[in-house]
């Protein structure tokens, strides 16, 4: 057998884009669209949202050089790179917080559920009861209107950074310091990080 056959079988070439897409994605933590091929290379998971999204980077395509990444149609919560892990997923609980109780609020209820059993609030099902405080405590978490607000935009409504400074007339430092803040209160009141000290 000759050298050549002995070898190993060479991994193919990446498609066009997709080795500087996992570039950026590592760069900036965003490696869960990320997995590992039979190669042992990162590719992106063909088929998902998320790998369909593009990322751009100015100056030169590196961060390191203080290029800014930008992603196209993508979930706030996801999108900005500067989120802890406990403020994505106190933002993400407050969102199916909102949307468990706005969704089991508008449904029928089973007849079973119709009958008074002489209970207090007894046409209201528990789970849509429960979606509502939840909600309603998360709210009052936030403790100030304003951050409240901010929140409410960007998290349930969907809005971008961008649009929000401009509407209200405040730098996007300031919109993204009151997100900040409030998914940290959040966080706080669901129980994910304790509340820190002042100094």
């Amino acid at each position: 057998m000759s050298k050549k056959t002995a070898q190993k079988a060479k991994p193919p070439k990446l498609p066009a884009g997709e080795a500087e897409q996992v570039r950026i994605r590592r760069e900036i933590g965003h490696d869960f669209a990320l997995k590992d091929d039979r190669f042992g290379r990162k590719r992106l998971s063909v088929g998902t949202e998320e790998a369909r999204r593009v990322y751009e980077v100015s100056n030169d395509g590196y961060t390191a050089t203080g290029g800014i990444v930008r992603v196209r149609n993508v979930d706030p919560l996801v999108g900005i790179t500067s989120l802890t892990r406990q403020q994505r997923e106190a933002g993400q609980r407050f969102r199916d917080d909102f949307e468990r109780a706005s969704r089991d609020g508008l449904r029928p209820m089973p007849w079973e559920e119709r009958i008074d059993g002489g209970r207090i609030n007894g046409g209201i099902p528990d789970r849509v009861l429960n979606a509502g405080r939840a909600h309603t405590h998360a709210i009052a978490a936030m403790a100030h209107w304003e951050v409240a607000e901010v929140v409410r935009k960007i998290c349930l409504e969907g809005q971008s950074v961008k649009a929000l400074a401009e509407r209200t007339g405040e730098g996007r430092d300031v919109v993204v310091k009151l997100l900040k803040v409030g998914l940290d209160l959040l966080a706080v009141g669901y129980g994910m990080m304790l509340m820190r000290k002042p100094r």
